[in-house]
């Protein structure tokens, strides 16, 4: 019975020893084309947020947030022929189902440019809502869920049933979604006010 369980676990340690070797040979040839779609994907967004940007600063390591439940992940100055436009705040906080992360750009007169979901995962039908481009707080206007924050004022309340329209059914998503643009919004004030332009 011994023989049996050895002979087992060596096969079992060998399969599992082939299964890493696997693992790493895909990583490797992959890890580079991952990156460059994260890459492609980030300049995306920064794109649909400031579309006359022609590039861009990074000043990651000049923003934190004030919300300690919220991690400012990056921060880019955006710049149009040389002179800054806004900035763009790449923040992560708690939602319903997890982390949410979103990108908000801020004008340098201190409003919401746009707000971009890049990660939820909230309850699909509910508050991924939030995430869905054909999911409307507002049908007569068409306004999404992060289509509204579009020219508030940084110093605005971003509450959730006040001065933000909440998805339906998801509270919880909508306060967590409202928290994170705040939190990049309060950052971007402090990099502004320092002369961050």
């Amino acid at each position: 019975m011994n023989k049996t369980m050895l002979k087992l676990g060596f096969v079992l340690a060998l399969f599992a020893g082939v299964a890493c070797v696997g693992l790493a040979v895909v990583h490797s040839l992959t890890a580079e084309k991952i990156a460059a779609h994260a890459q492609s994907a980030l300049e995306n967004a920064l794109k649909e947020i400031f579309p006359g940007a022609d590039g861009f600063d990074d000043v990651s390591g000049e923003l934190s947030s004030l919300d300690e439940r919220i991690t400012i992940g990056a921060a880019y100055d955006m710049k149009k022929d040389g002179t800054s436009v806004g900035i763009a705040v790449q923040a992560t906080g708690p939602s319903y189902n997890g982390a949410a992360t979103l990108l908000s750009g801020f004008s340098a007169d201190k409003k919401v440019v746009r707000v971009v979901v890049l990660d939820l995962k909230d309850t699909p039908g509910l508050g991924a809502n939030a995430a869905n481009a054909t999911y409307y707080v507002d049908r007569a206007s068409r306004t999404t869920f992060p289509g509204q924050f579009s020219g508030k004022d940084i110093g605005d309340a971003f509450e959730a049933k006040k001065d933000v329209v909440a998805i339906t059914a998801s509270t919880i998503t909508s306060r967590s979604l409202a928290a994170i643009v705040k939190a990049s919004g309060e950052a971007a004030m402090v990099y502004f006010a320092k002369g961050g332009r």
